[in-house]
């Protein structure tokens, strides 16, 4: 009997999403970096490398799952290759503390040496940048919609993420909203002189962003440690195994692993003692087949004694 280790069906909509949103943004970069040299905006050629990070980050989760998908049938990936993925979101997520640090680096370098800047060049093209991000925005929206439909969440209210996407998502809001405080710092700047708020707006975005980074960090490493025995699919083993009317009673979970392999998929390693004869690892494993998220059981049965 063969037995497959492929235990995510992928996003095909998120990595198709992905690939289109890196080109869109490497393309909108060249513009704001060729539009900074030529208008001498310092203010635009920031932001062009700035989002220059945000292509190579997006890029990676679109090589995520391009790795994932390839190497899906390899054997040497014990449980699948989701977590390939999950590693991409990892590194997108450190992308983006990498992002907040350097606009925390370029507010306070404008703070005490402000350098003039060419408001209405410069809020044009921030304009534009904008409506790209929110273009982008839409396309990974509507892939999570796609991709979300396919996975019926257990336990958790519909809480399985794609991070991979999540990751990329993060990045164009980021730039998104990074885009609108820049828009507000330039309008202001040219309506009222106000030569602060840029830097001021940059030290705004640089929490927000590090605030989304944190999250998707969190939540990220938690699945590649393998840190989630206070899931709720953990709880609802223990007490499959302890309410069973014939050997429950009579049954003690004595060592039990639980660990994600995919979106929704679980592996789980059970090991019981027990003192009725009438536990087989067949009825174990019958006991918690309604739980269609636990897509690899192993099952241990250390008989006692007589009941």
């Amino acid at each position: 009997m063969t037995h497959t280790h492929v235990f995510d069906s992928g996003n095909q909509a998120g990595e198709r999403g992905t690939r289109l949103v890196m080109v869109i943004t490497a393309l909108m970069m060249v513009v704001e970096i060729v539009a900074g040299w030529w208008f001498n905006s310092m203010a635009l050629l920031a932001d062009g490398w700035h989002m220059s990070s945000h292509a190579v980050a997006i890029g990676l989760s679109a090589f995520a799952y391009a790795m994932a998908r390839r190497h899906a049938h390899d054997h040497r990936f014990a449980f699948g290759t989701w977590k390939i993925e999950i590693l991409g979101g990892f590194a997108s997520a450190m992308f983006l503390l990498g992002v907040a640090a350097w606009m925390v680096i370029g507010s306070v370098e404008r703070l005490f040496d402000p350098k003039p800047i060419h408001y209405r060049e410069a809020i044009v093209v921030a304009i534009v940048g904008l409506a790209v991000n929110v273009a982008c925005a839409f396309i990974l929206g509507q892939a999570h919609d796609h991709g979300h439909d396919h996975h019926h969440d257990h336990g958790e209210g519909g809480h399985h993420h794609d991070l991979n996407l999540r990751s990329a998502y993060l990045h164009v809001i980021a730039d998104a909203a990074t885009s609108v405080l820049a828009i507000a710092a330039l309008a202001g700047g040219m309506v009222f002189g106000w030569a602060w708020l840029d830097p001021v707006m940059g030290f705004a975005g640089a929490i927000l962003v590090a605030v989304w980074a944190k999250g998707l960090l969190r939540d990220s490493s938690r699945i590649l440690l393998d840190a989630e025995m206070d899931h709720p699919v953990v709880k609802e083993i223990r007490e499959a195994i302890a309410t069973q009317p014939e050997w429950g009673s009579a049954t003690q979970i004595t060592d039990l692993h639980v660990w994600r392999v995919g979106k929704g998929s679980y592996a789980c390693i059970l090991a019981l003692s027990t003192k009725h004869p009438g536990l087989t690892i067949d009825s174990a494993r019958q006991c918690l087949g309604i739980h269609e998220e636990i897509a690899h059981l192993t099952v241990e049965i250390q008989v006692s004694g007589s009941s």
